[in-house]
């Protein structure tokens, strides 16, 4: 991204996204559907390391949580409109001979296609590019950006040795094993309660709209008071706190308002996770880490609703699941802990404060 330039890179991933999302549509055998999964996964890969660091050319660290939420809530949007749209798309008719299941692929992969353009015309790659900005705004940033503690540019082999970088990895494995234990078989656990089809795509977005509100909140105070290490916990351990008491209450509106708090829970703690790695590194360093990370971590998106849905069978019910994903909420709690105590003794031995966390 350093060398070709955030407008360019972020056009080629969102362009080979939209296309090959939408050439599922064609997928007929399992090894087309392998193929294109796999592609996509390569697209996504690059998206998202480069939009961490993309954001590190604009905001200083004091005010880095708020945008990185920012950001990361716009998923919890999309979802809040994606499912009854999803909904509403699978229950079509087939039209023209395309079956609702390809119109979903078509129709949903379309925007990123057109936004692909839109970035490549109008995205600057930094505020020094950037011909909507007056000079005093730009000069301004700059100096913001100027005025921070130095990051460190490791070379990729002296990073994969640096102990925060697993440190960060293990509790965003277990975040994301969880999320996806969670989203995944959202769905069917918001059906079990007796809700209908489109009823239960309405709660699901009232879940993701309960996210999206509850993490900018978060985030916000996160860049107020300047703390980062317990901004992450908290969340996590009231995920937990969701999760077990849906796991163990009965009726509608306790368990919704249980898997309300697991949302917000699950949503926040990632909005602020996110600004640690860009505290202590910086260009490729910050490029390259936050790659490693998310794809390691990524693999608890596999595991966890297997997790989920093996215990489902050998159970009958989606309790020992939550439960699971809640143990994991807690372990990743207790990991940033350690993460926080790392980066404090870093940053105490260097005589610095910038790889504090806290």
């Amino acid at each position: 991204l350093e060398r070709v330039g955030a407008r360019r890179w972020i056009f080629v991933i969102l362009l080979v996204w939209s296309l090959v999302s939408m050439s599922t549509a064609l997928a007929r055998d399992i090894r087309t559907l392998t193929a294109l999964r796999f592609t996509l996964g390569l697209a996504e890969g690059g998206f998202f390391p480069g939009m961490m660091l993309y954001l590190s050319y604009w905001f200083p660290q004091k005010n880095r949580a708020r945008y990185t939420a920012l950001f990361l809530a716009a998923i919890a949007l999309a979802n809040v409109v994606g499912a009854p749209l999803s909904g509403a798309i699978l229950s079509m008719k087939p039209v023209a001979g395309v079956h609702n299941w390809q119109w979903l692929f078509v129709l949903e992969g379309a925007p990123a296609f057109l936004l692909a353009f839109a970035v490549l015309k109008w995205l600057p790659d930094g505020p020094k590019d950037a011909r909507w900005l007056g000079e005093k705004d730009r000069n301004t940033i700059l100096a913001a950006l100027a005025a921070e503690p130095p990051r460190e540019h490791h070379a990729m082999w002296p990073m994969l040795k640096d102990r925060r970088i697993w440190l960060l990895i293990a509790p965003d494995y277990l975040i994301v094993l969880a999320q996806w234990g969670v989203w995944l078989w959202l769905p069917q656990i918001v059906h079990s309660l007796g809700y209908s089809i489109f009823g239960t795509t309405l709660v699901i977005a009232g879940l993701y709209a309960a996210s999206f509100v509850g993490s900018l909140l978060w985030a916000m105070s996160s860049d107020r008071t300047g703390e980062r290490i317990w901004h992450i916990v908290i969340p996590c351990l009231v995920a937990a706190g969701g999760l077990i008491a849906a796991a163990a209450v009965h009726g509608n509106l306790a368990s919704i308002a249980a898997l309300e708090f697991a949302a917000v829970g699950l949503a926040a703690c990632v909005t602020v996770f996110w600004v640690l790695p860009t505290r202590f590194l910086g260009g490729t360093a910050a490029v390259g880490g936050i790659a490693l990370i998310n794809s390691i971590a990524n693999l608890g998106g596999f595991c966890g609703p297997y997790l989920v849905g093996w215990l489902k069978a050998r159970t009958g019910d989606y309790s020992a699941g939550m439960d699971a994903m809640a143990l994991c909420m807690i372990l990743a709690a207790v990991l940033v802990l350690a993460l926080g105590r790392a980066m404090h003794l870093r940053a105490a031995g260097r005589g610095g404060i910038a790889g504090t966390g806290a």
